[in-house]
This record gives C-alpha cells, sequence and structure tokens, in this order.
C-alpha cells in the first residue's frame, strides 16, 4: 500500500511539471492595420469563340439526352478560358494581360455561368500581379457585376467588384469592358 501511495505521489508531481512545462508562449503585440488601399481598373476582354485561334475551348459536356434543354450550349457545359486583356476595345490595342479560367455553364432554363477568372497583368504598373474573380455571370445581361475574392502581388489579399457591360458581339469575337474596384492591402 505504502509503495502505490509514494507511486501516486510521484506521479502526481511528474504530471503537475509536465502541466507547467507545456503552457506555449506568446508575446501580444498592439494591433498594427495596414492601410487599405482601393485600385480601380479599366480593361477589355477579348474572346475568340470559333476560328483558327480561339480563346474559349468546351472541355466537357454533359451527357443530357433529356429534351428539356433547349439551349445550343446545354447545362453542364465545362470551358476553359484563356483571354487576352487589352488596354481598349480595338484589335491593335496594347496587350497588358490575360485571363485564365473555367466556365461552367450552370443554369438550367438561363445562360447563366459560373466562372473563376484569374486575370494576370503582364505589363505596367501591375506586372506581375492578378486580380481572381469566381462569381455567376448571367450573360445576356448586357451589364452585370461580379465579385473579386483575391488575388497575389500588389492585390494580396483583395476584394471587390468587377462591373462588366458587353462591348461588341458578332458570333466569333466578343469584347467586354470591364470595371474592377479592387480593395486591397
Amino acid at each position: 500500500m505504502r509503495g502505490t501511495l509514494t507511486l501516486t505521489w510521484i506521479l502526481m508531481v511528474c504530471l503537475s511539471q509536465v502541466a507547467v512545462q507545456s503552457q506555449y508562449y506568446s508575446e501580444s503585440l498592439p494591433y498594427d492595420p495596414r492601410p487599405v488601399k482601393v485600385t480601380n481598373l479599366h480593361f477589355f476582354l477579348h474572346e475568340t469563340l470559333r476560328g483558327k485561334n480561339p480563346t474559349v475551348v468546351m472541355v466537357a459536356q454533359a451527357n443530357n439526352t433529356s429534351n428539356d434543354n433547349y439551349s445550343s450550349v446545354p447545362f453542364g457545359t465545362l470551358y476553359v478560358i484563356d483571354d487576352p486583356v487589352k488596354i481598349g476595345p480595338g484589335d491593335n490595342s496594347e496587350v497588358i494581360g490575360n485571363a485564365l479560367g473555367l466556365g461552367i455553364l450552370a443554369g438550367k432554363n438561363s445562360t447563366t455561368v459560373v466562372m473563376y477568372l484569374d486575370f494576370g497583368f503582364t505589363t505596367g504598373k501591375f506586372k506581375g500581379s492578378s486580380i481572381s474573380i469566381f462569381s455567376r455571370n448571367p450573360l445576356i445581361e448586357t451589364e452585370r457585376e461580379l465579385s473579386v475574392v483575391g488575388g497575389r502581388g500588389e492585390f494580396r489579399m483583395a476584394e471587390g467588384y468587377a462591373r462588366l457591360k458587353n462591348y461588341f458581339f458578332d458570333g466569333t469575337t466578343v469584347i467586354i469592358e470591364y470595371n474592377v474596384t479592387v480593395i486591397h492591402y
């Protein structure tokens, strides 16, 4: 019995030392918020749907045998995108980057695309930086708004919104005007 009490006492002393030594160390620092920057960007996305060098390509399509979907682009179609981003709407406008991403036709009875695009800037003040947009995009609306959900480089931890306006469409080429408000640190 005495051996059990001695062993219990030794275990309690050891366990109390473990508890004291296992507390983590932390040092509180005063909160010093970084200043918030707001950047307004204006550019044009140039998209080629058909022809010799398309910038949007269908990579998957749902096996839909139903006659309920009368759209020429059926529900569940997945596209991959690599569009040039230019300073203006003209063919000869300076290329300032590109938009890489995915678009999924996600509306059964509408032409709504859920899209992820990463706009990477290759020239100018924001060279090497990008903004990421992930949002629902109702294609048939002339003007619409998408969410900026992140970025890298100058736009690290970005948030904000992009206002899109259809500028030109001829069945082969689409030009979309982007006015983007980016809030970043």
